[in-house]
């Protein structure tokens, strides 16, 4: 003999359905959150001169040319892990010495080559766009972007 199914049973798997669905994404959410604050951002490493340098970054609208963390234009290079790509990863003042050079050096004047433009930043900017650089380089992307090169 077969069953047929009432408007009640119809109605009870879809509200079990929808609970149970509701529940596996409120706790993949809790997950998320907890893996993005605990895990892969560095919250002892995140100063004012951070943020100055992240505001920086925003203000001037870097995203527009370069990624960051694989976010944004492929014009130029990415800089998520710039810092480790010179080298200069643990050393603030080899950090800044370096951004500095680089961005005192654009526009090199070649013709038909991609530049970036001269922002006059003050050292206070460079040194703080050097820590932001650096301290996204420590973010646990699990390997993401996959970029080596320079």
């Amino acid at each position: 003999m077969r069953e047929v199914m009432t408007k009640t049973m119809a109605r009870n798997i879809f509200y079990g359905g929808s609970l149970f669905f509701i529940l596996i994404f409120v706790g993949l959410t809790v997950h998320s959150h907890r893996y993005i604050v605990n895990v892969s951002t560095d919250s002892k490493g995140l100063t004012a001169s951070v943020a100055a340098g992240k505001h920086l970054w925003e203000q001037h609208s870097c995203v527009n040319c370069h990624s960051i963390l694989g976010e944004g234009a492929y014009y130029a290079p990415e800089v998520g892990n710039v810092m480790a790509r010179w080298g200069v990863l643990d050393d603030p003042e080899a950090a800044f010495e370096t951004l500095k050079g680089w961005m005192e050096a654009m526009p090199t004047g070649i013709e038909g080559r991609r530049q970036m433009p001269n922002f006059n930043l003050t050292d206070e900017d460079i040194r703080n766009l050097a820590d932001f650089l650096r301290w996204t380089n420590t973010i646990n992307t699990q390997s993401w972007p996959p970029n080596d090169a320079g």
